[in-house]
């Protein structure tokens, strides 16, 4: 059965053959570009930390001590500790400077609260030590 005529107007013309090859360069490109900003944001990160253990001393106050292992040990770090409540609400932070030292660090720090606490966590840390809390 054919089609009627001018029903579904003209026949589109075929693409040139520059836009043939060129549309496929410039996805593989745009691909890449993707993917090297993702892995810039969500690969490995150059400071890790973790918790290794808390301890809520009373009713305003808990003991965080955390690991931190960086990239370049001879880069002072800041991480970011926070306390919660038992509801989950943040009951607390604070910014505590890692000085330069190993690719492994261990600190503690004793963290006051606005509730009683229920747990100590570290947030995050940064090579991007604000000046208040510099050493130099």
């Amino acid at each position: 059965m054919a089609l009627p005529e001018g029903r579904y107007g003209k026949p589109r013309r075929p693409l040139p053959k520059w836009a043939r090859w060129s549309l496929p360069v410039v996805a593989v490109l745009v691909g890449a570009v993707v993917a090297w900003v993702g892995y810039r944001n969500l690969g490995t990160q150059p400071v890790e930390a973790k918790q290794t253990a808390f301890e809520v001393l009373d009713e305003q106050s808990v003991e965080i001590t955390f690991e931190v292992v960086r990239d370049t040990p001879d880069q002072a770090v800041v991480c970011i500790v926070r306390a919660r409540s038992g509801d989950g609400d943040e009951a607390g932070r604070r910014e505590v400077l890692v000085p330069p030292g190993a690719d492994t660090a261990y600190a503690t720090t004793v963290l006051r609260t606005s509730k009683q606490p229920a747990t100590g966590e570290v947030f995050g840390c940064s090579y991007q030590v604000p000046a208040y809390l510099s050493t130099r």
